[in-house]
């Protein structure tokens, strides 16, 4: 019973699919319980929360990952299947910090200034909570400012940055040149995205990594841990 919740919860995240009223990718989904409710039919089966993360979240996530960079699916595809993750998430957070499951580091998110593009970005956020990290989105057009002084006064483990334009882009060395004014650039690891950038430009501003997309994020973080 409880490995067959956990195959629906995966099944109905590659669907994308966050409740019973909606299509899925594939036809003969409508109707039928999406990962909302099959995560409270989990939860009343007992099944740990950990487990459900584990084995249905992050395992479906991975197979939208394997269809996207096949082109099988497309961001619309990939953006439904992170949204019915974060459904979930909001379920399981509580029960999560009941069982004193800790997250594997904090990652502070933003869209960098003069920069109002944000799809990749929650997309990003909604796969790094799923795979078990504590995510704080600070938005689109973020100053430098703001972004100093969360990190001075959080101390999250990572800093991701993402920038659409090439214009936009150069705030984020500007960032970086900010965080070691103020002695703060070994205590964080600054992660950059977008379709301006590349490693490239990572190296040439310092940042820790360039990652091209949500699952490249992911492994790129898991492989630090």
């Amino acid at each position: 019973m409880s490995q067959e919740i956990i195959s629906k919860i995966k099944e109905n995240v590659i669907q994308g699919r966050k409740t019973q009223a909606d299509e899925g990718i594939d036809d003969g989904y409508s109707g039928t319980s999406g990962v909302q409710e099959l995560t409270r039919a989990a939860i009343e089966a007992n099944i740990a929360p950990n487990e459900i993360v584990n084995e249905a979240l992050t395992a479906g996530m991975q197979v939208v990952g394997e269809k996207f960079e096949t082109k099988e699916y497309f961001i619309p595809d990939m953006l439904a299947s992170a949204e019915a993750v974060e459904v979930s998430m909001d379920i399981l957070k509580p029960l999560l910090a009941d069982a004193n499951i800790k997250p594997k580091g904090k990652f502070a998110i933003a869209t960098v200034k003069g920069d109002i593009h944000d799809i990749g970005k929650n997309i990003v956020a909604i796969m790094l909570k799923g795979a078990g990290y504590e995510v704080v989105d600070l938005g689109i057009d973020v100053t430098t400012e703001k972004i100093i002084n969360y990190i001075k006064n959080e101390s999250p483990d990572y800093l991701g940055l993402s920038a659409l334009l090439t214009t936009t882009m150069l705030e984020m060395g500007t960032i970086i040149e900010a965080l070691k004014k103020e002695n703060l650039r070994d205590k964080v690891k600054v992660f950059i995205g977008g379709a301006a950038v590349s490693d490239e430009y990572a190296e040439e501003i310092g940042a820790d990594a360039f990652c091209l997309d949500a699952f490249s994020a992911i492994k790129i973080l898991d492989a630090s841990v």
